[in-house]
């Protein structure tokens, strides 16, 4: 039975362990952290239970696509709810509830700015075309050559797929309204990059929001990643935690053998076949040679890359009333803070951030009576000053907003907090730059200018996640892990 090792247990891991299983190889998985799940880890402390990092569930139809693959569905391993109201926006003047029925989001756009109703049916319609295409056939493809994608389909359908106009200018061709601009442009800003630099292709994103909707699996985003780990143990697969892989030794263009610490003991893998789902930059720059190498330091310090983030897991001994279980607020510049993300990168001046309160929706993830906060702002990716006072300064800024958005005092209702930066990134995850998110989905990082899931040096080593194809975000994990494993399957 051939062999494969997996290095880490995030998404795309966990699916690349699955998909190779079912193909009847002998799989290990080595997971540094003492669960699975690499960045949508879980946290429980107090009584409390948070997801550490994913925490928007859509594109619902790649997880049951995921778990058709093998006999099963979603609803084997967990429930979902569809959120109503999707979610809620601060503006400095106003809250605007975003409903999840189509009709009733139509008035609302049209109280907003007449005839802009009628103009989300056309930017919707053109959405729907670019998911279908775009899910279907771009991002199942493993950007190994332009050849790949000589596609009829494709090649009509090039022009109606945007990919040479960005989003902010599509977006404006629609719709005039700020407000309106800024609901349409934030998938791709928390995500990615600014909506002048994303190619508008990714109004694919306003279609999985608006169509298909948000929704949650009921106990949390962990139960995906149970989930994932049920499936890979009953197709055979073994996980190894609190392994940290050290090296890849390499002879003859292979990797030979992986090197790994659980704790005083060495242990040593030989696959035949290797996957990394660890950061690509720290796979190449620290667990292989340098000749081994696909890429040098200069090709990584061009990368652009998505933002990091400053996240803060609050729990309060008391319940909140009119919040939602998503709160995105723009009470502040947009654009300001969009630039200090990608353009001038710099701690935020008045950062936008984003609030989860998942104990609205499940009385499972708090103590009776009390309530879970979950705070993210996005902030540039390789920032140095991550230090607990600028944490600090930055938590008492977004308390004070939320508290006087929402008309509630709860600074003193705090009975947990812990918080969770570029620094933590980094040591958790070795991540690149601290970046939360992976690369930016610009139009020179898609597709076969992203780093190739396969290394040029190496015939038996693979990559899969968020630094390779198809890019950021947790259904495009779930499809990068089943991408690599068929390209390992042709090869091996």
């Amino acid at each position: 039975m051939k062999k494969v090792v997996v290095i880490g247990s995030g998404f795309a891991g966990m699916s690349a362990a699955c998909f190779m299983a079912k193909a009847g190889w002998e799989v290990t998985v080595l997971e540094k952290n003492e669960m699975p799940g690499g960045r949508a880890r879980k946290l429980e402390e107090g009584g409390f239970t948070f997801d550490m990092g994913p925490s928007w569930y859509w594109m619902p139809d790649v997880f049951e696509h995921f778990f058709n693959c093998f006999g099963k569905k979603v609803s084997d391993y967990y429930h979902l709810q569809r959120l109503d109201p999707s979610y809620r926006v601060y503006w400095d003047d106003k809250a605007m509830d975003i409903p999840a029925d189509y009709a009733t989001l139509k008035k609302l756009f049209e109280s907003i700015e007449p005839g802009s109703g009628t103009a989300l049916d056309k930017f919707l319609d053109e959405a729907a075309y670019k998911y279908q295409v775009g899910v279907n056939k771009l991002v199942y493809k493993p950007g190994q050559s332009l050849a790949e994608f000589a596609d009829t389909d494709l090649i009509k359908g090039v022009f109606k797929l945007d990919v040479f106009t960005s989003m902010k200018k599509h977006i404006s061709k629609y719709f005039k309204h700020p407000q309106l601009q800024q609901l349409l442009e934030f998938p791709v800003l928390f995500l990615g990059a600014l909506a002048a630099d994303t190619p508008a292709l990714y109004s694919l994103m306003n279609y999985a929001d608006i169509k298909l909707g948000t929704w949650y699996p009921e106990g949390g985003m962990y139960k995906i990643v149970n989930g994932m780990y049920s499936l890979a143990k009953e197709l055979g697969v073994q996980f190894h935690f609190n392994h940290t892989v050290s090296s890849i030794q390499t002879s003859n263009a292979a990797a030979k053998k992986i090197i790994a610490q659980n704790g005083m003991e060495t242990v040593v893998f030989e696959p035949d076949v290797v996957i990394s789902n660890a950061d690509y930059h720290f796979t190449e720059t620290k667990l292989l040679a340098p000749n081994d190498r696909s890429y040098s330091d200069a090709y990584w310090n061009k990368r652009v890359m998505a933002p990091s983030s400053i996240l803060y897991y609050v729990g309060l001994n008391k319940k909140l009333e009119n919040v939602l279980h998503h709160s995105l607020f723009f009470d502040t510049s947009f654009e300001v803070h969009g630039n200090e993300i990608y353009k001038t990168p710099q701690w935020p001046s008045e950062p936008l951030f984003y609030v989860s309160v998942t104990s609205v929706s499940d009385d499972t993830v708090a103590p009776q009576g009390h309530e879970n906060l979950f705070f993210l702002i996005p902030v540039a990716a390789g920032l140095q000053g991550d230090t607990e006072e600028l944490r600090d300064k930055y938590f008492d800024q977004i308390v004070k907003r939320f508290e006087e958005r929402t008309g509630q005092e709860i600074r003193s209702a705090i009975v947990y907090k812990r918080s969770y930066s570029v620094s933590d990134f980094v040591s958790d995850y070795n991540s690149f730059k601290g970046n939360a998110y992976g690369l930016a989905n610009t139009l020179m990082q898609t597709a076969i200018l992203k780093p190739s899931l396969r290394s040029k040096k190496l015939n038996n080593l693979f990559y899969t996640g968020q630094l390779t194809v198809p890019g950021p975000g947790v259904p495009p994990s779930l499809i990068s892990g089943e991408v690599v494993a068929k390209e390992v399957l042709k090869s091996f």
